[in-house]
């Protein structure tokens, strides 16, 4: 017989570096879910991702027994990283603070694309370009003819 479904927990975490301090503790253990096991099974699966902030959706069941689903990192979190800047700007529209190429963004667009709603990489290129220039970063060269 199939375990019912009591909840989801929706967090990000730094890979590799989940212990029970908040906000993991607090939200595992509203939910009865046993934390410790949690962080020593995440941080094993994302030992090769260490320090990038992974989403994961975690699945609660009647039991208290649980399973997880680790995301790709966020789209800000590889533009951030892509361009080398620390932060986005504060004023996007006036105050640009780094650079990506279209290249750049085919690449992060590809690795997203599996949790983005769309099915075309170059629609997935438009959406990251977009989230690129609302946090100041412009998308320099030329670009691609699939795109116009």
């Amino acid at each position: 017989m199939a375990k019912e479904l009591t909840g989801f927990i929706k967090l990000q975490v730094k890979g590799g570096a989940a212990n029970p301090a908040p906000p993991i503790g607090p939200a595992l253990g509203s939910k009865g879910v046993n934390i410790m096991d949690f962080c020593k099974q995440f941080n094993a699966r994302t030992q090769d991702k260490a320090g990038k902030v992974l989403p994961v959706v975690i699945s609660v069941y009647s039991d208290k027994s649980f399973d997880f689903i680790i995301k790709t990192p966020p789209v800000f979190s590889q533009l951030i990283e892509a361009a080398k800047i620390q932060k986005g700007s504060a004023e996007s529209n006036r105050k640009k603070v780094g650079s990506v190429t279209w290249d750049q963004i085919r690449a992060i667009a590809t690795d997203k694309m599996q949790d983005m709603n769309c099915f075309k990489v170059e629609s997935a290129m438009k959406m990251v370009a977009g989230s690129a220039r609302s946090i100041g970063i412009n998308v320099t060269g030329e670009m691609p003819a699939e795109l116009k």
